[in-house]
């Protein structure tokens, strides 16, 4: 005999959960609703199958033709500096520039232009200016990005460095 919902009392409850609480046992039943909705567990949609092989051969279709990128200075594949880590020339960064921007990104926080270091006894001034470049050109690129709960952030923050 199916056992009914503990929170709604109307469906057979389809997931028991068992609490142990200071060494006391407490079981809930819960049908699929009142258990989604305690957040105890997710609902989740079927994708169909034609959705998932296209998305399959975009990825393989964008694998492969990273794969086939070669610089036409030095003959070196991208498959090639993925294995060694090393490129064969400078004109391997524009032969690979669509491959190597999310790399370079993520091994940079972002950015794809090198900034360089700042000495550790610089002058407050002088870098407090730096922030402020940094700032507003990740402010931009917020905007270009449409990330404007980003951007407000950022504006907020160079607002704030302005009065003080």
């Amino acid at each position: 005999m199916p056992v009914a919902c503990q929170h709604c009392q109307k469906a057979a409850a389809t997931v028991h959960l068992t609490d142990i609480v200071q060494g006391e046992k407490r079981e809930r039943h819960l049908c699929a609703d009142c258990a989604e909705e305690e957040g105890v567990i997710m609902k989740t949609t079927p994708v169909p199958l034609n959705e998932v092989l296209s998305k399959f051969v975009m990825q393989k279709a964008a694998v492969q033709e990273l794969a086939d990128l070669t610089c036409e200075q030095c003959g070196m594949t991208f498959v090639e500096f993925r294995s060694h880590g090393l490129l064969g020339c400078p004109n391997d960064y524009d032969a690979f520039r669509r491959a190597m921007d999310p790399l370079i990104e993520r091994t940079h926080e972002g950015t794809t232009q090198h900034v360089g270091k700042t000495p550790l006894r610089m002058d407050p001034a002088a870098r407090n200016k730096m922030d402020m470049i940094r700032l507003q050109r990740e402010l931009s690129q917020s905007v270009t990005d449409e990330k404007y709960e980003e951007a407000a952030r950022l504006r907020d923050q160079i607002q704030r460095m302005k009065s003080e």
